[in-house]
């Protein structure tokens, strides 16, 4: 079973819907059978940066409409809510809100190292709970060496256009199969998972999914020598 997981790390809801995920997948019998691919969907590329801005200020700003700091304070106290019950502990009035496009290129990179799990828990953490500037090349490549990365490659490609294209790409293709937000997760290429499900929810998707992908095979005559519903043995 192979699961792409579309995600932002400005999204809070990414997060949680990762933690629920792992938590869904370590209930899940054939879980060394899943393979997950974790590809970037950034939500607002133009986004500033360094603007000294706080969160609320600033999300605000980035979605325009006349959206109010005060109405993304209010709407984000139930993900809040909703991270604390899973074990994720938000400081959103800290937070330093910033332009993703390095980190996920960071992303890219350890995908190709069979890392992204890890890293993107780790700027996850970073971003939405510890009050780190994940939009500073340091940072990034600080965050990345304890997760088994290596700085200086991450500082290398943070230095040039490496991945940009990957980014903007990755995006662009999500686009064109009906991704509008994040978390978004597809299923084998066939079946689509939108926004934060509980892990219970996770873990009725992978069962169904894992019993379309592999029905039963009947051996010899289901017809005969059974006791039906219906209360008629058949000999």
């Amino acid at each position: 079973m192979k699961i792409e997981v579309w995600s932002d790390v400005m999204c809070p809801l990414c997060y949680i819907g990762k933690t629920n995920l792992e938590t869904a997948l370590n209930q899940f019998e054939h879980k060394d059978q899943v393979e997950i691919v974790y590809r970037p969907f950034q939500l607002f590329p133009n986004a500033p940066s360094n603007t000294g801005k706080d969160y609320y200020a600033w999300t605000a700003e980035i979605h325009g409409g006349g959206m109010s700091a005060d109405y993304v304070k209010e709407a984000n106290k139930s993900v809040v809510k909703m991270a604390k019950e899973i074990g994720l502990d938000y400081h959103l009035d800290t937070l330093i809100p910033t332009n993703t496009s390095d980190a996920l290129r960071v992303a890219v990179y350890a995908q190709e190292q069979g890392k992204a799990g890890k890293w993107l828990a780790r700027v996850y953490k970073a971003y939405l709970t510890d009050s780190l500037d994940v939009g500073d090349h340091e940072t990034l490549a600080e965050l990345a060496e304890e997760i088994g990365l290596h700085a200086a490659e991450v500082l290398d490609l943070l230095s040039s256009d490496k991945y940009k294209d990957t980014v903007e790409k990755e995006r662009e293709y999500g686009s064109k199969l009906g991704v509008s937000g994040t978390p978004f997760y597809i299923i084998n290429a066939k079946y689509a998972v939108s926004g934060v499900k509980p892990s219970s929810e996770f873990l009725d998707v992978l069962e169904q999914v894992w019993r379309e992908e592999h029905p039963l095979q009947m051996l010899g005559d289901s017809e005969s020598n059974v006791c039906g519903a219906d209360g008629v043995c058949k000999i």
